[in-house]
């Protein structure tokens, strides 16, 4: 039996089991399972890995994102430009690889929105600066998209919230928000931005996906913006991680 798993702390839910425990049932592999590991140190991976031994792939989410790099024995592109992992292949021989497939999963699905809006050129606000704010730079730099990321607290490179203002938001017609505003069981949070300012050429990018609308998507589509949230990444990320362990 081919196992795969989730490594992180605390791991009180899991869309990855669910969901890869419902792809193997849909699509008859019946010689995989995928199981959750809670590792409150990451230094318990040298441990799980010895007493797994059909362990063949992981996923990697918080706390360890950034500490498990490390442990492994090379990174592949993505996971280099992000500077974070969460896929690792283990490979024969006990070589372990890390990857980014949140990188991949953000990266297909914005091309795709894009394509299907005829949008050719657009610059970007990324709202946050944490992990997920890193894996959109590299897509949008891969896209030689201009951005500029706003956080909380302003710096040499950062602007504030409240420096974003309607001509900001014209000249970055893109807003992609990587923070964890909205998420349930918080959906009534948002970011703070000017949204009457906003138009019908804005576009609103949601990395969170429940709820499926956001306030920061529903304050956007009032003002008559196009919007996108963050479920078809997840599931493109969990796929790309899928390829990586079979290729």
């Amino acid at each position: 039996m081919n196992l795969y798993g989730l490594i992180g702390y605390p791991l009180t839910h899991s869309f990855s089991k669910r969901y890869f425990t419902e792809k193997f049932s849909r699509e008859g592999i019946r010689d995989s399972a995928y199981e959750l590991f809670e590792l409150p140190d990451i230094a318990a991976l040298p441990g799980l890995l010895a007493t797994q031994p059909n362990l063949r792939g992981l996923n990697v989410t918080i706390p360890h994102k950034q500490a498990v790099i490390p442990f492994l024995d090379h990174l592949d592109e993505s996971a280099r430009k992000v500077g974070a992992v969460n896929v690792i292949k283990l490979a024969a021989g006990g070589k372990k690889t890390g990857y980014n497939s949140d990188y991949y999963g953000f990266r297909t699905t914005l091309v795709a929105w894009l394509g299907r809006l005829g949008v050719t050129e657009t610059a970007a606000l990324i709202l946050g600066n944490g992990g997920a704010s890193r894996a959109v730079r590299a897509a949008l730099d891969d896209l030689r998209i201009p951005y500029q990321v706003v956080a909380r607290e302003a710096s040499a490179t950062t602007l504030s919230y409240q420096q974003v203002t309607g001509e900001l938001m014209a000249a970055f017609p893109l807003l992609i928000n990587t923070t964890p505003l909205g998420t349930h069981p918080h959906p009534e949070t948002f970011p703070l931005l000017p949204y009457a300012r906003l138009t019908t050429a804005n576009l609103l990018y949601d990395l969170v996906y429940n709820p499926a609308e956001t306030q920061f998507l529903a304050k956007g589509a009032a003002r008559g913006a196009g919007t996108h949230n963050g479920l078809a990444m997840l599931h493109g990320q969990a796929e790309k991680a899928w390829e990586i362990w079979q290729d």
